[in-house]
């Protein structure tokens, strides 16, 4: 039994010794991430680029610097003015990401944190210099074309620092109180025309309604003296028992309407108190 135990003791000695050994002299690299090394005896970053996976390394003269090469969101916001002089608060997301081949000379020249040196200063000027070339009232109304715009400008500078800018994306944009203000009334001024317009269109119609009402009174009017002059009182005749007859009929459907003969006599045996 003592001698399984030693064996056991020696057995998780060099198996601990093994996790240490790996530890210490070789480096993990895990999915969306690549490394490269910096040398301290040869000084600098190495120009090989480790993929995922388990690396080997000398541990005191090297060190591996490990860098995600996925895209990842800044957003930066910059306040600015317009050619109009119009004070304008926007913010812009940028998805980035490094150019992998490139991870030597980057990390080298810039550091870990190569994308605060470099994207907020980059987008901060470009969005200086394109807003500064249109009127508020163009931003609004031409926000997509000007974000196209911005979008080229900001992808195109990024490449001369060797990053890869998936996607670039106006997320707000504001103007000053004043300006805010002015639209609003610009906007209630429109809605108040739009309603005046409709007004003025209505009465219109209403009066060309009254004239074409008036000429068919009128032209009935001409008709009617025709036919009198042509047919003597008959057509007054007719008219005014068809008149009769209406009211007439109207007088019958109604309960309180009580029908007297015209000749005398007794209508109703009724008994007087």
């Amino acid at each position: 039994m003592e001698r399984i135990a030693n064996m056991m003791s020696i057995a998780g000695a060099a198996i601990l010794g093994g996790g240490v050994f790996l530890n210490t002299f070789f480096y993990t690299v895990d999915a969306g991430h690549r490394a490269v090394i910096f040398d301290k005896a040869f000084g600098g970053v190495k120009e090989t680029i480790s993929g995922e996976g388990m690396h080997f390394y000398i541990p005191f003269l090297q060190k591996p610097i490990i860098c995600e090469i996925r895209s990842q969101p800044k957003t930066i916001t910059s306040v600015t003015g317009t050619r109009d002089l119009q004070q304008v608060e926007i913010s812009c997301r940028v998805l980035f990401r490094p150019v992998e081949e490139f991870l030597p000379s980057i990390y080298n020249n810039l550091g870990a944190n190569y994308d605060e040196k470099i994207l907020p200063s980059l987008v901060n000027e470009v969005l200086k210099t394109e807003i500064a070339k249109h009127d508020a009232l163009q931003l609004l109304a031409q926000r997509e074309r000007i974000s196209s715009e911005i979008k080229e400008e900001i992808t195109q500078r990024a490449r001369g620092f060797r990053l890869t800018l998936d996607d670039v994306a106006i997320t707000h944009l504001g103007f000053g109180k004043e300006f805010s203000k002015a639209i609003e009334m610009k906007q209630v001024a429109q809605q108040d025309a739009e309603r005046q317009k409709f007004i003025v269109q209505k009465n219109e119609e209403e009066k060309k309604a009254i004239i074409i009402r008036s000429e068919g009174e009128s032209e009935a009017a001409e008709l009617i003296s025709e036919a009198v002059k042509k047919y003597g009182d008959a057509l007054v005749e007719v008219r005014r028992i068809d008149a009769a007859k209406t009211i007439v009929e109207t007088l019958a459907k109604s309960p309180n309407i009580t029908w007297v003969p015209s000749t005398g006599g007794n209508l109703l045996n009724l008994k007087t108190f």
